[in-house]
């Protein structure tokens, strides 16, 4: 028994240390992102707003466990209270990526995720999510969303500016420079 454990241990290991070229990789061996959710009534709510798992693994009752393909974009939301109310607010929006890729740790994402957007506090996350809300009446998925835009609107709240909105010209932009790489 404990022969198989470690066996399996050397096999998810390797998988984890894919090459660059993670596409031609069959969809059973890619390297995966585990991002770590939970709901405690009054209490915690860390939950995706967006993003599209490869699959989602129900740990118990409060847990869950999201797994993302590699160069997926999605975004965590914590919302954290106490007894006397919230305490914490928080907004990721994060792009899954190889082992080989720049990735940065991220706690409850395993092995870790190119950090585009981190608002913290109510109004930056609320500023961000009337964001998402305007891109969604657009008619788009927020995932299909230049990841350039998402480091604007980070630096836009660090530097305390008005945030952009998104355009449908923006995203034409966007999917042309993409067609010509």
């Amino acid at each position: 028994m404990n022969t198989l454990v470690s066996s399996s241990r050397v096999r998810l290991d390797s998988v984890d240390r894919v090459a660059p070229a993670v596409l031609a990789v069959p969809p059973a061996r890619q390297p995966l992102t585990r991002v770590s959710l939970a709901y405690i009534e009054a209490r915690l709510k860390l939950y995706l707003r967006f993003g599209e798992p490869a699959h989602t693994v129900s740990l118990d009752h409060w847990r869950r466990c999201a797994v993302f393909l590699p160069a997926s974009m999605f975004c965590r939301i914590l919302w954290q209270a106490n007894d006397y109310g919230t305490i914490r607010w928080q907004l990721m929006v994060m792009q899954a990526c190889t082992p080989l890729d720049a990735l940065q740790r991220i706690p409850g994402v395993q092995p870790g995720a190119r950090l585009l957007l981190n608002a913290e506090g109510k109004q930056a996350v609320q500023s961000v999510l009337h964001r998402i809300d305007a891109i969604e009446a657009l008619g788009l998925a927020p995932v299909a969303v230049s990841p350039a835009y998402w480091r604007t609107l980070a630096n836009r709240l660090a530097a305390r500016l008005p945030l952009p909105d998104y355009n449908l010209e923006r995203h034409a932009a966007w999917l042309a420079g993409r067609g010509l790489k």
